[in-house]
């Protein structure tokens, strides 16, 4: 069963180094990298399976014991995590496909993006396994370099300055990291997670708290906490649609992760637990008064993105099993829903030439199925029910009521509220792109079937393998609903062994750490 454990990582590698061979048979490429996904998705499947049969699977790389040698763990959460991101990553690279077939590869090159993008991949499952936490680092690193190369993808002007900004906001994130790494090591004389959870609680509370401190800020500038999230609004909307796709239902799930485990593992106890609620609450406010001030649908999600980063942190920040296994809960709702409202809106640019408000309209009428996969993500995320989102979002306003702290209560009214604008923000989105006349009507125009939509042809074919993964990915998370009460259940088991830490403990020492 542990053979399986590294999958995840080597074969996205593997993967990578065959399609880089492949340069000139752009078609090979294909094929080999969805072959590498889909099976991906199996093994990340079947991982979910073993971990909640047997527990935790651990393998150690390359015969090397722990705590010398690096581990990579799977336990419930991470298998969780991988099944996901691999149906997302999956669906976001038929998307590609699609629009590589129908562009020429323009926006995409084939021959840079399927090593690439199976490197991202690998990075991702990385940073999901690690048992230790410089291995989380090179993780984190492996996606930087990866994401680099993805956002610049054509080297217009705007991807090379977002490109930039991006890669010096998480250079000086890894700097942090790096540096809490050493300080770790040094107080403790080890970097593997499990022996850390009994040896960070015997060293001095304030030296502890300076640790988890740094460590809070490095995972905060990549899950794009608020005041550390100015740099995603203006990284993530240059972008191919499929790369924007990934980043938004991914990358920051990756900090958010990272928080999660070592929030509970590492440093249990609610030391930080009023700092996580206050920035959770900021973070929501912030994202979404942003939001509902952009003209442009990317910036707009963006900016959403931001704001419901804060629900996944007020779930952490409870520190108790509903609160946890809510967040965790909305990390797998989010990752679906935000990904699927980015390809949704390449869609949209597609068909009406833009994703700025003011040169759309009509979108609905010309594409009613584009409406719908817009609309029913849109619906989810806004939290209307009996969509996936209201049950998420209701699994922790009841963790906040039962809290009962003031602080708790003020995270409940800013949930609420930061609702309802995301339903009016979508519906702005809706109104103006989607239900309001053409813009050649609006301009005077004769407003017929030939007319355009947002200075296009209404006559536009949308290409069956970007719809198809985009439908797909709002079936799965319309999906989601009929399947809350045993992805809750989930959860909350999920929850129960992050807060007990033996289980992780003990599958990776299962003598005692020493």
């Amino acid at each position: 069963m542990t053979a399986l454990v590294p999958l995840p990582v080597v074969m996205p590698l593997l993967g990578a180094a065959l399609t880089l061979m492949l340069a000139r048979r752009p078609n090979a490429q294909r094929v080999v990298s969805l072959t590498v996904l889909g099976a991906g998705l199996l093994v990340a499947a079947a991982l979910l399976v073993l971990t909640s049969l047997h527990g935790p699977l651990v393998v150690e790389v390359g015969g090397w014991t722990a705590p010398l040698g690096i581990v990579l763990v799977a336990d419930k959460f991470a298998a969780l995590m991988l099944v996901v991101s691999a149906a997302v990553t999956l669906a976001v690279l038929v998307y590609s496909i699609g629009q590589g077939l129908a562009d020429g590869d323009e926006e995409t090159p084939l021959s840079v993006y399927h090593p690439t993008y199976l490197v991202l991949t690998a990075g991702v499952t990385t940073a999901f396994l690690s048992g230790d936490l410089f291995n989380l680092y090179v993780g984190f690193e492996i996606l930087l370099v990866s994401s680099y190369v993805l956002l610049t993808l054509g080297g217009t002007e705007n991807r090379i300055r977002a490109g930039t900004t991006y890669v010096v906001v998480s250079l000086l994130s890894s700097i942090i990291f790096l540096t809490a790494i050493g300080l770790v090591y040094a107080a403790t004389g080890t970097l593997n997670l499990a022996q850390l959870a009994g040896r960070l609680d015997v060293l001095p509370e304030n030296l502890r708290l300076m640790l988890q401190g740094m460590l809070l800020l490095a995972f905060g500038v990549k899950a794009a906490i608020f005041p550390l999230s100015a740099w995603l609004p203006d990284s993530y909307p240059t972008a191919p649609a499929p790369v924007t796709a990934v980043f938004a239902g991914l990358l920051t799930k990756v900090g958010v992760y990272a928080i999660i485990r070592t929030e509970t593992l590492l440093f249990p106890g609610g030391r930080t637990g009023g700092l996580l609620l206050a920035a959770a609450l900021l973070t929501m406010l912030v994202g979404i008064l942003g939001a509902i001030a952009q003209s442009d649908i990317k910036r707009l999600l963006s900016f959403t993105l931001v704001s419901h980063i804060g629900y996944m942190l007020f779930g952490v920040g409870l520190t108790t099993v509903l609160g946890l296994a809510a967040a965790i809960f909305y990390v797998v709702h989010h990752i679906l829903i935000q990904t699927t409202l980015f390809l949704a809106v390449g869609l949209v640019e597609r068909h009406g030439g833009s994703t700025v408000l003011d040169r759309l309209g009509g979108l609905a009428r010309v594409s009613p199925l584009l409406g719908v996969l817009f609309l029913v993500p849109a619906l989810n995320l806004a939290g209307i029910p009996p969509f996936s989102g209201f049950l998420g979002k209701t699994g922790l306003l009841q963790a906040g009521a039962a809290q009962g702290h003031p602080m708790a209560w003020a995270l409940v009214a800013g949930g609420l509220l930061t609702s309802l604008l995301t339903l009016y923000a979508v519906a702005r989105v809706w109104n103006l792109a989607f239900w309001r006349a053409p813009r050649a009507e609006r301009e005077g125009g004769d407003g017929g079937d030939g007319g355009d939509v947002g200075g296009r042809s209404s006559v536009v074919t949308l290409p069956s393998l970007m719809v198809t993964s985009t439908a797909a990915l709002v079936v799965l998370g319309v999906g989601l609903t009929a399947v809350a009460g045993p992805l809750f259940d989930l959860s909350g088991a999920i929850a129960g062994d992050l807060l007990d830490r033996v289980p992780y403990v003990r599958a990776v020492f299962p003598g005692g750490a020493p």
